[in-house]
């Protein structure tokens, strides 16, 4: 009977483990992608230029001002 509720024991604290790690780790990648975003001004004037556009300091500011916008709506 000892052996039963051992292995009950343990097959509960992973399951608990596992559950508290999953919502630790989402919680840590929401804060880090929101303290460094995946774009930045730098990558989408690289990216522009590599269109053929010549981005202006004024589109460029646009367009990251209308990512961030994007992306809290989408939360």
């Amino acid at each position: 009977m000892a052996t039963g509720v051992w292995i009950l024991i343990v097959v509960i604290a992973l399951i608990i483990g596992l559950v508290a790690g999953f919502f630790i780790a989402r919680k840590y990648m929401e804060n880090y992608l929101k303290n460094n975003p995946p774009i930045n001004e730098d990558m989408l004037r690289t990216m522009m230029l590599q269109m053929g556009q010549k981005p202006s300091n004024k589109k460029l500011h646009q367009m990251m001002q209308a990512m961030q916008a994007q992306s809290k709506k989408g939360k």
